[in-house]
């Protein structure tokens, strides 16, 4: 073996240009601990930074003189920790960077913010800009794991075989290819037989309800129930459109249905698969309850939102696949894939179809076709299922940590809903109003939501608390945070 010197004669150090890493740093033992933690430390101080690519494992081995099963192993810890993604011929590539560390001054605590006085329709956006390390908000995907690679194969393959004309105006009620990809995807996943003409494609959730405000209102209907507690996203929605919510309480079975009556309401909104915030499923008594409590002319528009991410129990069909005629149904891609991809359906009943059609033509003369036929090409080749195979495996370890940092940080806490779903909802003795500690957890640079925000009627309070989008380290440190700041307050 040739013996490399400096100039000097003295032998060179072995290393790599690679974060001037030195051979002679390697310990014997924890050698892949070591690698990870030196990527780790660089991703953190930006010296690696999102879309940088990591050394060859073979050649980082062998400059510092390793196996290359050690390269290899921290390679696999940093892409569980969701802070690199291997790609093949493109290499590993950091994808994601864990939050800075604390700055050395005192931050200021906010007392008041977002979390002053009732939530307003502006509540979401103040707590989005408030600045933080660690964000636990709900409903928050990872999007460090949005299959870039295969869109852009998938978006290549479909510009190459798409004809001028597919460029023009399109059916407003969205592309017939993803139409049909959109009904086997449920029919495989979500129980539901639809016929692809009856699917109206639209710009999310949120736009599935905008459309259907006025609808409603020239139904007779100026009242949807929701639940209780229940997403105050989905109540500020339904109230700018003019309609009131009266709230129908949830228990472990799901919503009360003689509540529901009580109501008079003609309509209610429901979460069934997940309930959010709770994570209940609703049973099988309380969805024959529903389905006769339709029967009698009542409407349920089921906001599916995130029922393909499950863990630990078994599938659960949608309500639309007992029911048609009384039932909406709307489900999306923004916690599948990412919101910004703005793509949802909307199965209406066959009599609101082309009310519907209209609203949505007249709004925006139909979808964006390009990013509809990307859509529909990974789910026709299976990608979209593989990606979320991904997540799920993903997901339980973050749930875990999550779980496993309450029962040690938040010692009396309850978790519900751990079974499925993106986020956690943590009650906790009744002593400090969930406000006051969400305010005091932004403080120490943590966001999450505050219980309350998603009540209409008093209850225990609580936090709300997204683990999607994190990697375990830091959502073990943002609940140890939570639980200095209830102790603080406390």
């Amino acid at each position: 073996m040739t013996r490399v010197t400096d100039r000097d004669g003295t032998a060179a150090p072995h290393g790599s240009d690679f974060l001037q890493l030195r051979a002679d740093d390697v310990p014997a033992d924890g050698k892949a601990d070591w690698l990870a933690r030196q990527v780790r430390l660089a991703i953190t101080d930006r010296r690696l930074a999102v879309g940088s690519r990591l050394p060859a494992t073979r050649l980082l081995a062998a400059e510092l003189r390793v196996s290359r099963g050690v390269v290899t192993e921290a390679y696999r810890r940093l892409a569980e920790d969701g802070h690199v993604e291997g790609r093949r011929r493109g290499g590993t590539v950091v994808v994601a960077a864990p939050p800075p560390p604390l700055p050395s001054r005192t931050r200021q605590p906010l007392s008041a913010g977002p979390f002053a006085g009732s939530p307003d329709s502006r509540a979401f956006d103040a707590l989005r800009a408030a600045d933080a390390r660690i964000d636990l908000t709900p409903g928050r995907p990872d999007l460090s794991a949005f299959p870039r690679t295969a869109w852009l194969r998938a978006e290549r393959a479909v510009l190459a075989e798409l004809s001028s004309a597919d460029l023009g105006y399109g059916d407003p009620r969205g592309a017939p290819r993803l139409r049909r990809a959109v009904a086997d995807w449920l029919a495989r996943g979500r129980g539901i037989a639809v016929d692809p003409d009856g699917i109206l494609i639209v710009a999310g959730i949120a736009q599935a309800l905008t459309l259907l405000h006025p609808v409603l209102r020239a139904d007779g209907i100026t009242a949807v129930a929701v639940e209780e507690p229940g997403s105050l996203g989905t109540r500020q929605h339904l109230a700018h459109g003019g309609l009131s919510t009266p709230p129908v309480p949830v228990d472990a079975h799901g919503p009360d249905v003689t509540a529901l009556r009580a109501t008079g309401a003609p309509a209610v909104l429901l979460t069934p698969a997940h309930q959010f915030p709770t994570g209940v499923v609703t049973s099988g008594e309380r969805r024959r309850e529903l389905l006769r409590w339709a029967a009698d002319g009542g409407l349920i528009l089921e906001d599916d939102y995130d029922a393909e991410h499950r863990y630990d129990r078994p599938p659960v069909p949608a309500l639309r696949s007992l029911l048609t005629d009384r039932l909406c149904y709307m489900g999306s891609v923004s916690k599948l894939l990412a919101p910004a991809l703005r793509i949802g359906w909307l199965l209406p009943p066959r009599r609101h179809l082309e009310a519907l059609t209209d609203a949505k033509r007249f709004t925006d003369l139909g979808s964006a076709v390009l990013p509809q036929l990307v859509l529909a090409r990974l789910m026709e080749t299976g990608q979209l299922e593989r990606h979320l195979r991904l997540l799920r495996a993903r997901h339980v370890r973050r749930r875990d940590a999550v779980i496993a940092a309450v029962r040690e940080h938040l010692p009396g806490a309850v978790v519900h809903g751990a079974a499925a779903g993106l986020h956690l909802t943590v009650t906790y003795a009744p002593d400090v109003p969930d406000t006051e500690l969400a305010a005091a957890a932004l403080a120490l640079s943590v966001k999450c939501h505050p219980l309350s925000w998603h009540r209409q009627l008093p209850g225990r309070p609580g936090l709300v608390v997204g683990y999607a989008a994190d990697p375990p380290g830091t959502l073990t440190e943002g609940v140890a945070l939570l639980g200095k700041a209830l102790r603080t307050l406390a």
